[in-house]
């Protein structure tokens, strides 16, 4: 596993129920993954020795994240099996390659234009703004990225940003925020989770909503579009396609090689966990069912909940019958970080949503005013 975050840490959990051995690659000795691996090896992901250690050694790799180097994926293709695919990782890490890849590939998006210069802010349509200005790479939750009205806006924030390649979206008004998480096996066998249901906070998913309270023909369009973009890569193993609901239209926003923090649902609430795929794929086993049998509502717990490090208040939810309180075991909380989850479980989505937000106010997350 190249990664040792808490989706690295899920599908070590998951491997080992399935009786394989795992070795993680990652640079802190701390690591949530690293931590309950086989073997653990501390090292930078372009370290050749260690990559070259890494390829002996395991018949098998994956990712937990995709910035990995590219250079890294191909390196380790040419001596062992690697899903996903490095050209897949490659265009899901730069927002160019891969806006470019979904509009090649006819799945719809939203109105969006490509900046390499200051020459080409001069070329942006009008009506493109009020948009969202965003790194090329590197960006996530909410990093990499400003919010501008006007052209001199965005020519301002892409010299705060570097001056680097960006994408620059249109700023639109949804309806919804999606998300649909997946597996597709070598032999193209497709697993979609049921749809998921996003609201975010500066930037970070909050909270996510399973299933997704949306009309029976959006959803099927939704799980439909996703599908579209793991056959268009020829994609191997779990992946997440985020989208916007507009005017009952779907349009892709943007797609993570691995699996995703909305299916964490995935753990309390499906047969089959979204770790539990990324695995049987990775390991050319059929794929598990993908049936939830159970409504789920996820909370996301940052590092803002331990202020001057003390523990939240976890009694205040530990007694709820239908919570399921997940921590990652990292040992430095900090504003953003995502230190754990929770998910409530039960039968009817709107009760589990009201009883997910009981819990949510009782351990201190406010809602915004």
């Amino acid at each position: 596993m190249l990664g040792g975050g808490q989706l690295g840490r899920y599908f070590v959990m998951a491997a080992h129920e399935l009786g394989y051995r795992v070795w993680v690659l990652d640079p802190d000795e701390a690591s949530p993954a690293g931590r309950i691996a086989d073997r653990h090896i501390v090292a930078g992901f372009d370290d050749p020795a260690a990559t070259a250690e890494l390829a002996a050694g395991c018949v098998a790799v994956s990712t937990e994240f995709e910035n990995v180097p590219a250079a890294t994926m191909h390196s380790l293709a040419e001596r062992t099996v690697v899903y996903p695919s490095a050209a897949a990782v490659a265009i899901a890490q730069d927002r160019i390659a891969e806006k470019s890849f979904l509009l090649d590939s006819g799945i719809p998006v939203g109105p969006v234009a490509f900046v390499r210069t200051t020459e080409d802010l001069d070329g942006l349509a009008d009506d493109l703004f009020p948009a969202v200005l965003k790194t090329a790479t590197l960006g996530y939750d909410g990093k990499g990225q400003r919010t501008v009205a006007g052209r001199r806006e965005a020519e301002e924030a892409f010299v705060e940003l570097g001056s680097v390649p960006c994408v620059v979206e249109k700023l639109l008004p949804l309806d919804l925020e999606l998300s649909v998480v997946l597996a597709r096996s070598v032999h193209g066998e497709v697993a979609c989770f049921a749809t998921a249901e996003n609201r975010h906070r500066d930037g970070i998913l909050d909270v996510t909503i399973t299933p997704a309270r949306i009309p029976y023909d959006l959803d099927v369009l939704a799980r439909a579009t996703a599908t579209r973009v793991a056959e268009a890569l020829d994609y191997v193993g779990v992946l997440a396609v985020e989208m916007f609901v507009v005017d009952d239209r779907i349009l892709v926003n943007e797609m993570a090689p691995r699996p995703h923090n909305s299916g964490h649902v995935t753990l309390d609430s499906t047969v089959t966990s979204q770790f539990e795929q990324q695995v049987r794929a990775l390991c050319r086993l059929p794929l598990g069912s993908s049936r939830a049998h159970s409504a789920a509502v996820m909370v996301n717990l940052l590092g803002d909940l331990w202020p001057a490090g003390e523990q939240p208040p976890w009694p205040a939810v530990t007694g709820e019958p239908d919570l399921k309180l997940h921590l990652y075991g990292k040992l430095e909380p900090r504003p953003g970080r995502k230190m754990g989850h929770m998910t409530l479980l039960g039968g009817d989505v709107e009760s589990v949503l009201e009883a997910a937000l009981r819990a949510r106010s009782a351990i201190g997350i406010r809602e915004d005013p």
